[in-house]
């Protein structure tokens, strides 16, 4: 027995001494790889990094190449996304609108770039983004330089760009796709789901036209929201189809029923409505562009894109001893630092630091935000009040300038924008979910609340608010709508009852937000910095100033952990992108707190 213990406890020496050198050479295994992997990634990165980071050449005479397909116009030129590009999508440019309008200006006063050739289809960007793009190439053909287009499958913005040119060149084969039909807006309704799932949102707001937590209580849409929407998308089109017209020499009415009759299937149509000037194939526009550039083979024809051309003009005055700040707000206004969107926390200290940067002589708000959280917009307003005092405020805004996006650029000095932009919204709405019937009748799980006062649990989800509960909330949401049309009537210098008249949630396009007096002027951020620079003493020309930009944009590193560590789209591009934002949005919205926010389902397309 003595010797079999002996064996037995020799074989466990054995054993624990194999297991310990096993784990040992694991874990230095896994660490070596760690290591490894680490170093790896970086060496990914800077890989990444370097790609397209060669200077780019300017040929001695060219034309400047813009393919809308690889394009895609944003708010801030975006360094290359690390994902797209290992997933192979990495073919588009995130482009800085006011990079794009500014190499087209200096296109037009470059003598190396002769002509402009453009490839219109597939062209990506906001509605004022598209606007801001199309209002630099008309500055461009007023140069005296031309622009020839060149599309084969036309769609809304990719025709829009292309109505611009001399001369649109379209494919003469039939299987090109015609997808130039017109404007439309999808509005997402979930109550029939909620039902079916036991929810019930109860939504408190201020504002009969305040749609953004309507999709969560209604079916269908309600009378004023979908005159709202009806009356946007209609000042959108009508700003669009208006430009199309006039530069393809119709009238806006023959264009309407060109569309509305469907009488653009085949390009043979194009031609016959005059939407385009000639059919013809790649190998006849080769030798049309050669013609064009004065040589007799399309090979001698040298070119530059506009990425690579921004690139080489996107220079900075660094002798200007005066500054002009451009600060994006660009995204939906949330609570924190998050980097991706406008952060309050993070956004107050960008605005401190500019504030306390004492060679900016001048400010550029540019506000491309659907607004958000009423806290977040109080804190960035509340900077820029600080910033006003100083240096003048000039608002600029994008696509979007609506709710909290209006709310922190309402009290600006001057305020630009585009005849596309979504804006106003000046209304207020907090929501919160009641999951009891999901818990209770679909789960079959019983919820008993202990709380330490009467209503304690109010926020937590597990029953309907009682009356006491919605009044108090309604209060809140009162208050809040008589400071924001307080804030309206300050900075807008209307009374109070002139901006309730026009607010009650309702968004308003560009063109009719001017006519009402929420905005100042129809203009780019071209000219929203122009008028920036000349409102400095001692400034004579827009050119005399430094030009400098915050936040700055994120770097590949940034978008690659954003990308590893973010919520990744899994329907974009199909029709239930507009359902997908819908319900991520639901997580934030739903939380009891007050937003100033338009809805974020609405698609243009």
């Amino acid at each position: 027995m003595a010797e079999d213990n002996r064996k037995n406890n020799h074989y466990k020496d054995i054993f624990m001494k194999d297991f310990i050198k096993m784990t040992l050479a694991t874990l230095a295994g896994l660490f070596i790889f760690g290591i490894v992997s680490f170093f790896m990634m970086f060496a990914m990165i800077g890989a990444l990094a370097a790609v397209g980071s060669t200077q780019p050449v300017m040929p001695r005479e060219g034309v400047l190449k813009i393919d809308m397909s690889t394009i895609a116009l944003a708010e801030q030129t975006q360094e290359a996304d690390p994902m797209s590009i290992l997933q192979g999508n990495g073919n588009t440019s995130v482009l800085g609108i006011y990079s794009a309008i500014k190499a087209i200006s200096a296109a037009a006063e470059d003598p190396a770039i002769k002509f402009i050739y453009m490839r219109p289809d597939g062209a990506a960007g906001g509605i004022a983004h598209m606007e801001e793009f199309r209002s630099a190439l008309k500055k461009f053909r007023s140069s005296g330089k031309a622009i020839v287009s060149y599309t084969e499958n036309p769609g809304n913005g990719g025709y829009y760009l292309a109505s611009v040119s001399d001369k649109i060149y379209m494919t003469p084969h039939d299987g090109s796709l015609n997808m130039f039909s017109g404007l439309s807006s999808q509005l997402i309704f979930l109550k029939d789901a909620l039902d079916w799932l036991g929810v019930n949102m109860q939504l408190i707001r201020h504002g009969k036209y305040k749609s953004a937590g309507e999709m969560y209580i209604r079916k269908s849409a309600s009378k004023e929201n979908m005159e709202q929407n009806e009356a946007m998308i209609s000042s959108v089109w009508n700003s669009w189809a208006e430009e199309i017209a006039e530069a393809r020499n119709i009238t806006t009415e023959e264009l309407n029923s060109i569309l509305d009759n469907l009488e653009l299937n085949f390009p043979e149509d194009f031609l016959e409505k005059g939407l385009v000037d000639e059919l013809m194939t790649r190998e006849q526009l080769q030798q049309k562009l050669a013609d064009l550039f004065v040589t007799d083979k399309f090979e001698n024809v040298k070119g530059i894109s506009l990425q690579d051309y921004a690139m080489l003009k996107n220079t900075v005055n660094f002798k200007a001893a005066n500054k002009v700040a451009v600060i994006y707000a660009d995204g939906e206004i949330i609570d924190g630092n998050d980097k991706m969107q406008v952060a309050g926390d993070r956004f107050a200290k960008v605005i401190a630091d500019v504030r306390n940067d004492k060679s900016v002589k001048a400010v550029v708000l540019r506000v491309n935000s659907p607004g958000g959280s009423v806290l977040a917009s109080e804190k960035i307003k509340t900077e820029l009040d600080l910033l006003r005092e100083s240096v003048p405020v000039i608002a600029s805004y994008g696509n979007y300038a609506a709710s909290g996006g209006y709310w922190i650029s309402a009290c600006s000095d001057y305020i630009f924008s585009n005849a596309t932009t979504l804006t106003g919204s000046i209304g207020v709405f907090s929501m919160i979910p009641d999951f009891s019937g999901t818990i209770n009748d679909k789960l079959r799980v019983n919820i008993t609340p202990v709380n330490s006062n009467r209503h304690a649990d109010m926020y937590g989800g597990m029953r309907p608010l009682d009356k006491n509960e919605i009044a108090y909330m309604q209060a809140s949401v009162e208050k809040i709508y008589d400071k924001f049309t307080g804030i309206v009537s300050e900075g807008r210098d209307m009374s109070v009852p002139s901006v309730d008249a026009i607010a009650q949630g309702r968004v308003w396009a560009g063109a009719e937000a001017i006519k009402i007096g929420l905005v100042d002027q129809i203009g780019t951020i071209e000219d929203a910095i122009a008028y920036a620079a000349m409102s400095i003493e001692d400034v004579s020309s827009p050119a005399d100033v430094q030009i400098v930009e915050y936040p700055k944009p994120l770097s590949t590193f940034e978008i690659l952990l954003d990308s590893l560590t973010g919520e990744q789209s899994i329907a974009a591009g199909t029709p239930f992108e507009g359902l997908e934002k819908a319900i991520r949005n639901s997580k934030t919205s739903c939380s009891g707190k007050a937003y100033a926010r338009m809805p974020y389902e609405i698609i243009i397309k």
